[in-house]
């Protein structure tokens, strides 16, 4: 059984959506006020998920020159800064972390923004013949149960030796033009699990209601990406394939077209889907970012503060 202890997290994007704030600091290191009460940048919560979730070793794809500010940012306190933190054991606890966390870290870069499976490719030599977890840069994740929501895909791509597990969610049709969508079969609809028959980036809906219907869902919704997956090394063969062939959509190398010549290219069906039991919240824009600090408040220490403190607010508002 091949254990996943590497991942891979995208962060070479531009950050458009989070104009002007992203031109001082990159989307990825926005602070947010974590479920443990501290504060910490988008980067550092996405890839404690992965920590937590039996990860090892993780590579962060960045644009160009960016690696010394992650590299600034994961490292113990210095003597002067032990200083000043002087009494503040939590904080001292904190460094340590940090510095353990930039242990683990590689980086490699995308020179140019062709797309996010040409951003994927990158971690190529990163990766060697190992399986990973892909997790995206902007996005947290918020399982609904025990185990991390990563988690619960490595534990299915490591129990039945598969090429590929995809995170999925049930999802309406009028949001399919915003996800990756799988037709699944069935393997064991009760806990969730699905064998990919058909994948496609973003389809409308007259393509989903014609090719990507899963036998046993409501109508009207379909299995679409939750944002993270467990690979086997082969799917740098498909992302190969694509840019060898100068393969692209909306001129970009695609990640959903490698997942789906993967599919096609796996003897034994063994590219699964599994309906992740937790929640993804997207803080690569405005609204996203402000609904992505809520549900990281209702799920953390200061549960009982912010309820009061919205009741408040919603209070007030209604008075006025």
């Amino acid at each position: 059984m091949a254990k996943v202890r590497k991942a891979v997290i995208t962060a070479a994007g531009r950050g458009t959506r989070q104009y002007p704030a992203s031109t001082a600091v990159q989307k990825e290191m926005f602070p947010l006020v974590d479920r443990d009460g501290l504060t910490k940048p988008v980067i550092q919560i996405i890839g404690e998920e992965a920590i937590e979730s039996g990860i090892e070793e993780l590579c962060i794809i960045t644009q160009p020159g960016e690696e010394t500010l992650y590299r600034e940012y994961f490292k113990r306190l210095d003597d002067e800064m032990v200083k000043t933190f002087r009494g503040k054991d939590w904080a001292i606890l904190e460094s340590e972390k940090l510095g353990a966390f930039g242990e683990r870290l590689h980086f490699a870069e995308q020179h140019a923004p062709e797309g996010f499976g040409h951003a994927v490719y990158q971690a190529k030599e990163f990766v060697g013949d190992e399986p990973f977890l892909l997790l995206l840069g902007d996005h947290v994740y918020i399982s609904d149960i025990k185990d991390r929501c990563a988690r619960q895909l490595i534990r299915i791509f490591e129990q039945y030796m598969l090429d590929a597990v995809t995170g999925v969610q049930a999802t309406l049709e009028r949001l399919l033009h915003l996800f990756g969508t799988i037709r699944g079969e069935p393997v064991d609809p009760n806990k969730g699990i699905y064998r990919a028959q058909l994948i496609i980036e973003k389809p409308s809906i007259e393509i989903a209601r014609e090719k990507l219907t899963t036998p046993g869902m409501p109508a009207g919704n379909y299995l679409s990406h939750f944002g993270m997956h467990v690979f086997s090394p082969r799917i740098f063969d498909s992302l190969e394939y694509l840019i060898k062939n100068n393969i692209r959509e909306k001129n970009e190398i695609q990640l959903t077209a490698a997942q789906e010549h993967l599919r096609q290219n796996s003897t034994g069906g063994k590219y699964w889907a599994v309906v992740t039991q937790g929640q993804r919240y997207d803080t690569g824009i405005p609204y996203g970012l402000m609904e992505t600090q809520l549900a990281l408040a209702l799920n953390g220490v200061h549960r009982t503060d912010i309820c009061e403190a919205i009741a408040r607010i919603l209070a007030m508002q209604v008075k006025n």
